[in-house]
C-alpha cells in the first residue's frame, strides 16, 4: 500500500466532527463550483465531483439542490480559497485550506488560533514544501475486471498509486494535483463509479513527538476545524 494511503487511514485527528460541518464544507464546494463552470453537472466536472462527495456524506438529495440553487443566486457571497501554513507546538507543521467570503477574517481567526495554542502562522510557503498535493478517488471495486489491467489503463490517464481497500471493496487512485482533470475524465470512460474525490496534502515525512507536545497539537487542531471557514487541515505529526 502507498505512502498516501497509510497517512490517510493512520491519521489521528477527527477531520470532521458532525454532520453539519460535512454539510458546510460541502455546501461551499458546490457552490465555488457552480460559480466557476455552471450549475449543469453534466458539463461541470468540478461540480459533478462536489455532489459525489455530497452523497458520500449522506447529503440529502434537496440540500444539494437547494445549494447550487443558491450558487446561481448573483447576490450570493463569492467564496475565495485561501490556504494558510504555519507551525504547532513541537515544530509540527501545518496547513490550512479555507473558503471564505471574508479573508480578513479568517486570517485573524487563524492567527488567533495558532497564538493561543502555542503555535505560529507563517508565510505563504513556509511549510507547503514539506507536502506532496496529490488527488485523490475512491471507487467502487467493478466485479468481473481484471485489477492488473484496470490499474495499466488508469496509468495513462495519470495514476500514480492504486490499491485495493480491503474494508469497504473500493478501489483508492492517487495521482499529481494537476491530473485531477484528466484521472476524472479516464475514471468516467472507463465506466467506474466514483464514491468521492478530492485533492490531499500527504506530508514527505512525519514527526513523532512525546505525548504533552501531541495533545497540545491536537488540541490546535480541533479549534481550526471548529472554524467554519476551514474546509481541510493537514499536518505532519506521526
Amino acid at each position: 500500500m502507498g505512502r498516501a494511503f497509510e497517512y490517510r487511514k493512520e491519521r489521528k485527528f477527527k477531520r470532521w466532527a458532525t454532520m453539519a460541518k460535512n454539510f458546510t464544507r460541502i455546501g461551499k464546494e458546490i457552490s465555488i463550483a457552480v460559480k466557476e463552470g455552471g450549475p449543469n453537472p453534466e458539463t461541470n466536472p468540478r461540480l459533478r465531483a462536489a455532489i459525489q462527495n455530497a452523497k458520500a456524506v449522506n447529503m440529502p438529495k434537496e440540500n444539494i439542490e437547494r445549494a447550487i440553487k443558491r450558487a446561481t443566486d448573483k447576490e450570493m457571497a463569492d467564496y475565495k480559497e485561501v490556504v494558510y501554513e504555519g507551525y504547532g507546538p513541537g515544530g509540527i507543521a501545518i496547513l490550512i485550506e479555507t473558503a471564505t467570503d471574508n479573508p480578513t477574517r479568517t486570517v485573524a481567526n487563524i492567527r488567533s488560533y495558532f497564538n493561543k495554542h502555542n503555535g505560529s502562522l507563517g508565510t505563504s510557503g513556509s511549510v507547503d514544501f514539506m507536502f506532496d498535493h496529490k488527488c485523490q478517488f475512491k471507487i467502487r471495486k467493478p466485479e468481473n475486471m481484471d485489477i492488473e489491467e484496470l490499474e495499466l489503463q488508469l496509468i495513462d490517464y495519470g495514476a500514480e498509486e492504486f490499491f485495493e481497500d480491503e474494508d469497504d471493496n473500493t478501489l483508492m487512485v492517487y495521482g499529481h494535483f494537476s491530473d485531477y482533470g484528466k484521472l476524472q475524465k479516464g475514471i468516467e470512460e472507463l465506466g467506474l463509479e466514483v464514491i468521492s474525490s478530492g485533492l490531499e496534502r500527504i506530508p514527505h515525512e512525519t514527526r513523532e513527538v512525546p505525548d504533552d507536545v501531541r495533545a497540545q497539537v491536537e488540541k490546535l487542531l480541533e479549534k481550526i476545524e471548529e472554524d467554519d471557514d476551514v474546509q481541510n487541515v493537514y499536518h505532519n505529526m506521526a
